[in-house]
C-alpha cells in the first residue's frame, strides 16, 4: 500500500507523494521516511531522510485528536522534492528491513507508556479511595473497592513482567522475540486501559473532570491499541507463531 514515490533524476530522487497521521508532522525538522523506489513489493522500498526545509515539502492541518494534544499531528506531502543520493538511510530496497527492525522495539515502548499510566493511574486510585468518605467510611473500605483494586493492581504487575520478558528477548535476540513483543503489546494496552478506567470508576464524577489527570490517561491511551499495529496484527502475529 505505499504509494509515495521516488524517481532516480541522477544526481538525486524526486519524491513525491503523502504521510498520514505523521507523529510531530510540521513541528520536526528530519523526516524518515519510507518510499517507492523499485518495484512493486517489499524489495522496491528505500528509506531516506526528507527535510521539513526541502522545497516541496508542505504540511495538512493539525488533526483534532481523542487524546495526545500535546503531539501535533498531520499529514506530510511531497510535491516533486529533490532529495539527495546522500541521505538513503541503509541502501536501496533496504527500507522494509530497516522498517522491520524498528517494530519489535517500538511495541514495547507503546506498551511501557501504557504501563506507565496504568501504574499512576493505581497510585491515584488508592489515595482517593482512602481520602474519599461515603456513609462515614472511606472508599476504601468497601470490599468492592478493595477487590477492583486487587485486580488492577494484579494487572498491571502482570503486564509489566511481559513487557519486561519482551524486552529481554529483544536484547538476547530470541528467535520469539517478534511473538513476545506482540503478546506484551496487545496485553499491556488492553489491561492497563482497563486498569485506567476503572481509576475513573473509583473517582466518580470527579475522574471525568479535566481537575484530575486520570481522564487524560484514558483518552491519552486509547490510541495505544491502534498505534505500532494494531492489536488485531498483534492477534496474526502471535497465531501464526502457534499454528
Amino acid at each position: 500500500s505505499l504509494v509515495t514515490v521516488a524517481k532516480d533524476m541522477g544526481d538525486h530522487w524526486e519524491v513525491t507523494g503523502s504521510k498520514a497521521f505523521i507523529s510531530g508532522g510540521g513541528a520536526t525538522d528530519v523526516y524518515v521516511t519510507m518510499v517507492r523506489t523499485g518495484s512493486p513489493g517489499a524489495k522496491g522500498i528505500t528509506c531516506m531522510a526528507i527535510l521539513k526545509s526541502d522545497e516541496g515539502v508542505t504540511f495538512g492541518k493539525n488533526e483534532q485528536k481523542h487524546g495526545w494534544n500535546s503531539q501535533p499531528t498531520c499529514i506530510v506531502s511531497f510535491d516533486k522534492v529533490k532529495v539527495p543520493k546522500t541521505r538513503i538511510i541503509g541502501k536501496e530496497g533496504e527500507g522494509f528491513k530497516i522498517a522491520m527492525k524498528g517494530l519489535d522495539g517500538g511495541r514495547v515502548n507503546i506498551a511501557t507508556c501504557s504501563l506507565g499510566a496504568a501504574q499512576r493511574s493505581l497510585d491515584l486510585a488508592i489515595q482517593y479511595s482512602q481520602d474519599r468518605k461515603q456513609f462515614n467510611t472511606s472508599l476504601a473500605g468497601f470490599q468492592n473497592t478493595q477487590f477492583k483494586l486487587a485486580e488492577m493492581a494484579a494487572a498491571v504487575h502482570g503486564s509489566r513482567l511481559m513487557i519486561r520478558q519482551a524486552a529481554a528477548a529483544m536484547d538476547a535476540k530470541d528467535p520469539n522475540a517478534t511473538t513476545y513483543c506482540a503478546m506484551a503489546k496487545m496485553t499491556a494496552t488492553e489491561q492497563c486501559y482497563t486498569v485506567v478506567d476503572n481509576a475513573l470508576q473509583i473517582h466518580g464524577g470527579y475522574g471525568y473532570l479535566k481537575d484530575f489527570p486520570v481522564e487524560r490517561y484514558l483518552r491519552d491511551l486509547r490510541v495505544h491499541r491502534i498505534l505500532e499495529g494494531t492489536n488485531e496484527v498483534m492477534r496474526m502475529i502471535v497465531s501464526r507463531s502457534l499454528l
